[in-house]
């Protein structure tokens, strides 16, 4: 029987109708938030290394006139990797349609060139997916959160973008941790300045943000103070990423200092690399680390901290669909 006569063995046309859900290996974890939220059949694969290093990958699963959605974000080159050769394995496998979902877009904080020669690695990147060729009805992209609003405008026009906002996520999580509390949503510096304001507009509390000085001959960046009333209430941070976490814990320090009871830090990206989700609740100034499952970093915290974007997503892909 030739791929464009397949029929499922028992006849049935629901299986067909379902979208087949493939997931790199860094995402396994959001695979069942996936399935519990959506009408999807797991995608198979069957993955191994040879001595070399180099990666074998082929897709189990009958591809033909299959509408298909890659999970995978790009936290590392590996990833990137990962999505690329998977999506373009299923494109060229005979898929009618393609949803490919990156929770989080690897080399976002390198959207444009500071200093001469840089390269712009969240355009080259961009460039990579752009390639992935291009099945039957399609090729969509959902982008959760970038650092830059103007990152999904450097794919290709040929594919379709989306940039799916968590706000909604990040407040009904602080509205749940915080109750009826007094707090005050703070940003690490000026920066996030109007994202800060935006949430806490949503959330109907006070904004504020820290005032930075850079020394010029170190180029070192210190706190010169808080532009908001914060004494006796509780500050929630809300940063687009945690790292390494160094400037929110001098961020929660001048808090402290200008008289908050407790400071609290959530983010839409935990990436938190290393033992960064340590140094950070060691350094006995948060009363709580909260944010999205958009990273494996997310992982590391205590479940009941991380609130997931699965449902989000999904909700995203049923819509592009109607």
């Amino acid at each position: 029987m030739s791929p464009g006569n397949a029929t499922p063995s028992d006849g049935s046309t629901h299986e067909m109708s379902r979208r087949l859900l493939f997931s790199i290996p860094s995402y396994a974890y959001l695979e069942p938030g996936f399935l519990a939220h959506g009408d999807f059949e797991p995608g198979q694969t069957e993955r191994k290394h040879f001595p070399d290093g180099e990666r074998y990958l082929r897709i189990v699963s009958e591809l033909w006139g299959r509408d298909v959605v890659v999970l995978g974000g790009t936290p590392t080159d590996l990833d990137w990797l990962e999505v690329f050769d998977l999506a373009s394995g299923i494109a060229r496998g005979g898929a009618r349609s393609l949803a490919i979902v990156i929770p989080y877009f690897g080399y976002q904080t390198m959207e444009r060139a500071v200093r001469p020669g840089e390269v712009v690695v969240a355009k080259t990147r961009a460039r990579l997916l752009s390639a992935i060729p291009a099945p039957e009805g399609g090729t969509r992209f959902f982008l959760f959160d970038l650092h830059t609003d103007g990152i999904e405008f450097y794919l290709d026009d040929r594919v379709l973008t989306r940039h799916v906002y968590g706000a909604s996520i990040v407040t009904k999580k602080i509205q749940e941790r915080m109750g009826n509390t007094n707090f005050v949503l703070g940003a690490c510096d000026a920066g996030r300045a109007k994202w800060v304001q935006s949430l806490a507009r949503d959330l109907h509390v006070e904004p504020a943000f820290v005032y930075k000085q850079r020394d010029s001959a170190s180029g070192g960046l210190s706190v010169t103070g808080v532009n908001a009333d914060v004494k006796g209430r509780e500050v929630v941070i809300y940063d687009d990423m945690i790292r390494t976490g160094s400037s929110l814990i001098q961020a929660a320090r001048a808090y402290q200092a200008a008289g908050a009871t407790k400071v609290h830090a959530i983010a839409s990206h935990l990436v938190l690399p290393g033992d960064a989700y340590e140094t950070l609740m060691a350094s006995g100034v948060f009363a709580s680390i909260m944010g999205t499952d958009s990273h494996p970093g997310s992982q590391k915290l205590p479940k009941e901290n991380v609130v997931s974007i699965a449902p989000r997503l999904v909700d995203c892909l049923n819509s592009s669909n109607e």
